[in-house]
């Protein structure tokens, strides 16, 4: 599935700062804008991937679970 949110990038000293509005507490760092975004693209991963098995816990097993893709 493909997905794209907004990355917003900011540079403070040595360091690139980048988080992604769209999904709260998503964030990532790194030495070069590069290193930033990949870090933000593994955290909006992992958070997404909590929320998934979160919602899904405890579903009736008769319950159909599908995906949808946007776009």
């Amino acid at each position: 599935m493909h997905n794209e949110f907004t990355a917003i990038v900011e540079k403070d000293g040595k360091w690139f700062f980048a988080y992604s509005p769209e999904i709260s507490g998503a964030n990532g760092q790194g030495q070069t804008k590069d290193e930033a975004l990949n870090s933000l693209s593994q955290a909006i991963d992992l958070i997404l991937t909590d929320r998934r098995e979160d919602a899904t816990r405890g579903l009736p097993k008769d319950a159909e679970q599908l995906m949808v893709a946007l776009g």
